[in-house]
């Protein structure tokens, strides 16, 4: 009889330490990108929030913030290249594109360029278009406020990136389902359209109806 520790399986117990030593390693890198990535995604739902609110500076702090923690997180994945293009990182990186948009579109600044946000294309352009759902939002409010033709500057804006998305036409491996998004910017432009239509008319007959009452009263 063989001895305990040669033969085929002699060197058994030594592969089964490395590779899970290795998977060890792995799993905690995934746990740490995991968690790092909803601390980032929190800190850019909130930077929206601020944003919504009209308070960009805090805004900026947020998204700051998450910036931080998803440097944090690209590091702890980057030994890990399946981990790291795993899926958790891109809505990461897709949430913070999404509030730095927001902010720009609402704050009337120039569009923050993908590669100065340090995030994926498929990433930015997904955050693009969420970022239309929450400009949806901001017309809406600015609209209450009866502002109609700021309202109309920033339909102006949305539909153009809804216009710039319909020209990225590759499949949705290559852009992490950016069809679907460009679906959803549409139904939202359109939306967004009829209410500002209708918020216009009753504009105008309201200046009509204030116009009669000046010439009964005089």
């Amino acid at each position: 009889m063989m001895g305990e520790g040669s033969g085929p399986v002699g060197n058994l117990d030594a592969i089964i330490d490395k590779v899970r030593a290795q998977l060890a390693e792995k799993h905690g890198a995934r746990e740490e990108g995991l968690r790092l990535s909803r601390e980032a995604i929190r800190h850019c739902a909130n930077s929206i929030r601020a944003t919504h609110r009209g308070e960009f500076g805090e805004a900026e702090r947020l998204l700051s913030k998450a910036r931080a923690v998803l440097d944090q997180a690209e590091s702890s994945l980057e030994p890990h290249p399946s981990l790291y293009h795993a899926g958790f990182l891109h809505d990461a990186q897709k949430e913070y594109a999404e509030g730095q948009l927001t902010l720009a579109l609402a704050a009337a600044r120039q569009l923050p360029d993908p590669d100065e946000l340090r995030v994926g294309y498929p990433a930015y352009l997904n955050g693009m278009g969420e970022a239309v759902g929450e400009m949806r939002r901001h017309i809406l409010d600015t609209l209450r406020k009866g502002d109609v033709q700021e309202c109309e500057r920033k339909l102006e804006h949305i539909d153009a990136i809804y216009t710039a998305l319909t020209t990225i036409d590759f499949p949705d491996g290559i852009t992490s389902g950016l069809r679907r998004t460009t679906d959803m910017v549409r139904g939202v432009v359109e939306r967004t359209r009829g209410d500002l239509t209708v918020a216009y008319r009753q504009h105008q007959l309201e200046r009509s109806l204030h116009r009669l009452e000046d010439r009964l009263k005089g």
